[in-house]
């Protein structure tokens, strides 16, 4: 697994005009196995002589890397973190894609020959090599066939991660596999691909596994909505965020994300 090349700037990738300021973002290429892939990393220019936090954030199933960085785009919200927007391949799904016509990722381990953790293994030891990655800050994000990959790498890379934030999915039994790590789950309630009372029973199973407390306080309470925040002894809290809308990352989800991994690191 090796990395190839550094490609194209942030305003090739957006269509958008940058300052001076803002981080520059590359498309960057990967061989792994017998396949290439890519992704997108916004790096501040600091990153390679000061400790940075580093976010991977995966795209939902039919989504790439390019719409990932705009419509979630951590980077906006967080410039001093390495932000790293990889691409999914065609990959079958049961309810909406049983070809496999578009991109996502494998959703357990043995899966695609587990080309997709292979994929995560090479992007972060080339990113490690590149950059002075803060190893007590590492985060994973994503939505849909995105939030069940990060809780897959959850499972099968748990301890690389300070904290995890899943979108809009479901994983009760691969939270056996889990071990206790701060969460914050997005969910629609009104969610009729990922239904809400699935992604409730995963919530809950990941409350248990984190030793929260059975009662929840609201988490930020100048925003709305301000989510649940369950508190544990051990250090690893588990924030319900569910909003009013359906299979749908919200327009703030970002934003709290980034706030989320902000209050966390690996001790």
């Amino acid at each position: 697994m090796q990395r190839l090349c550094l490609l194209s700037l942030c305003l090739a990738v957006t269509g958008a005009t940058t300052s001076a300021a803002e981080p520059e973002m590359k498309r960057v290429e990967w061989k792994v196995g017998e396949r290439l892939r890519e992704a997108l990393v916004c790096a501040p220019a600091n990153a390679t002589t000061t400790a940075r936090p580093l976010v991977f954030v995966f795209h939902g199933h039919g989504g790439t890397m390019r719409h990932a960085s705009r419509s979630i785009g951590v980077h906006t919200h967080w410039p001093e973190a390495i932000c790293v927007y990889p691409q999914g391949l065609n990959t079958p799904v049961k309810l909406t894609d049983p070809e496999g016509k578009k991109s996502g990722w494998q959703i357990t381990a043995g899966e695609q020959n587990d080309r997709d953790l292979k994929f995560f293994d090479a992007m972060l030891k080339s990113l490690r090599a590149d950059y002075k990655v803060d190893e007590t800050r590492v985060y994973v994000t994503g939505h849909s066939n995105g939030g069940r990959f990060t809780q897959l790498l959850w499972a099968e890379r748990g301890d690389v991660f300070a904290a995890v934030a899943p979108s809009g999915t479901t994983a009760t039994a691969l939270t056996k596999s889990f071990e206790p790590k701060p969460c914050l789950h997005i969910a629609g309630e009104k969610d009729e691909l990922v239904k809400f009372a699935w992604q409730k029973q995963t919530m809950e199973a990941v409350r248990k596994l984190n030793g929260c407390e059975s009662e929840g306080t609201p988490w930020d309470k100048e925003k709305t909505p301000a989510g649940v925040l369950y508190a544990s002894k051990a250090g690893t809290p588990f924030v319900e965020l569910v909003y009013p809308g359906g299979h749908t990352f919200p327009a703030d989800g970002a934003a709290r994300i980034v706030t989320f991994f902000k209050q966390h690191a690996k001790k």
